[in-house]
């Protein structure tokens, strides 16, 4: 699964059917799937906007069956593992950063952060103890390594996971400059390469974007802090009606010509 760039590149893609943010909500993605399997064309393509994990109830098994989607997906006559882009999310960063959590300089505000953010559903649905790490995290950089290194062992040990981790990308695109998949957002005075965590940490002014950004003819998002469902201008598409949350979940599949073909809210 592993890709040489901090970018996904989507070869000949006629349609890409892009998911938005899961947040854990592993009931609701599989019966998206199954909707989604049901329209598929020659030549989609498909694209994981980030949150597959966090807030919701079940993380672990919202990666099991991305996981599982996504070798059926590949399984279909004619597609390569190129077909299938996953994009790192606000949570996927905030899971990274609670690996490191004994390197923080502040590891107890550090971890309130991360919980109160989303991060404590991650946290239990691999097995972790949100108590036993504020504990740690009272009793200094050792404990709070044991802490870290049992939520490692117990991640590594679902297969498939952390190669799904180190697959993530910032972003994704289509080979012919058409298209732009992103977690949250863009800094449109910003190159792409030069983004940096305004991918996972967002713009506030997604929807006022007034020209297409770095000739793309539309950039897709999968979080909206506001949920609102899907959300079209002129030269954005957002996606996210707040799975996870009490809300749906979305998929939108995008046309070659950057047109909202389809969507399924579910």
């Amino acid at each position: 699964m592993e890709q040489p760039s901090t970018f996904a590149t989507l070869r000949s893609s006629r349609r890409v059917w892009a998911v938005a943010s899961v947040h854990g909500d592993a009931a609701r993605l599989r019966k998206l799937h199954a909707a989604v399997a049901q329209r598929l064309q020659p030549g989609d393509r498909l694209v994981y906007l980030g949150n597959v994990i966090g807030v919701g109830p079940d993380s672990g098994r919202a990666v099991d069956e991305v996981l599982r989607f996504r070798l059926a997906f590949l399984s279909r006559f004619g597609a390569f593992a190129p077909d299938v882009a996953l994009l790192r999310g606000a949570q996927e960063e905030m899971w990274q950063r609670l690996m490191q959590l004994q390197f923080a300089v502040d590891p107890a505000q550090v971890l309130d952060w991360l919980i109160d953010r989303g991060a404590g559903a991650s946290i239990e649905s691999y097995g972790g103890d949100i108590r036993a790490g504020q504990s740690a995290v009272r009793q200094g950089a050792a404990a709070i390594t044991r802490w870290t290194g049992g939520l490692r062992v117990a991640f590594q040990k679902r297969p498939g996971h952390q190669s799904w981790l180190s697959a993530l990308r910032h972003a994704a695109y289509t080979d012919d400059g058409g298209l732009l998949f992103v977690h949250r957002g863009v800094a449109v005075e910003r190159p792409l390469d030069a983004q940096a965590d305004v991918f996972w940490w967002g713009d506030r002014n997604f929807d006022a974007v007034d020209a297409p950004y770095g000739g793309f003819r539309r950039v897709v998002r999968g979080f909206d802090p506001q949920h609102r469902g899907v959300v079209e201008t002129p030269h954005t598409v957002s996606l996210d009606g707040g799975c996870g949350q009490g809300g749906t979940l979305i998929a939108g599949c995008i046309a070659a010509d950057g047109a909202l073909a389809d969507a399924i809210e579910l």
